[in-house]
């Protein structure tokens, strides 16, 4: 996936950004964002709820069962997928294995994770292109205010 970099922006006043829907601001960023993402992990013949799986069961292995790790996947999870199809699915290839305590990646489900997290990398730096840290931290902490202003979990996943 190519892009031409960062695209020149038109300035406006404070009073006309303050004015903005925020709701189409971050179901926009959102989709671009998302679709991006999607896009990279394609190419690896995953989805999100894949690369899901494999970050977790990497960061905790063998601790993670089916039940477990979809109750803590679900709620990002906005394609109703079936969390167990992606899990045989990654056992299939050979990436997962699974007993009685959890999953667990193999050798060739790490490294299948280490190019899905380059990938991944790559959206992030074409995402953050042209925009300070702070900038970026300041939106974070807005965005999870706004959230639990609304009632929902501010706190980080």
């Amino acid at each position: 996936m190519e892009h031409e970099g960062t695209a020149a922006l038109t300035s406006y006043s404070p009073e006309e950004l303050a004015a903005q829907p925020i709701g189409a601001w971050t179901g926009e960023a959102y989709r671009r964002v998302v679709g991006a993402l999607r896009a990279e992990l394609a190419v690896e013949d995953l989805t999100q709820p894949h690369w899901w799986t494999l970050n977790h069961v990497a960061g905790a292995p063998g601790t993670w069962t089916r039940t477990t790790l979809t109750e803590r996947l679900g709620p990002y999870d906005d394609l109703g997928t079936d969390f167990d199809a992606v899990y045989d699915d990654l056992i299939a290839r050979g990436w997962l294995t699974e007993d009685a305590e959890g999953m667990t990646l193999t050798e060739a489900g790490e490294a299948g994770r280490l190019r899905a997290h380059e990938r991944n990398l790559r959206v992030h730096r074409r995402t953050h292109e042209g925009i300070d840290t702070a900038d970026f931290v300041t939106t974070i902490d807005v965005l999870r205010r706004m959230v639990a202003n609304l009632g929902g979990n501010g706190d980080l996943p």
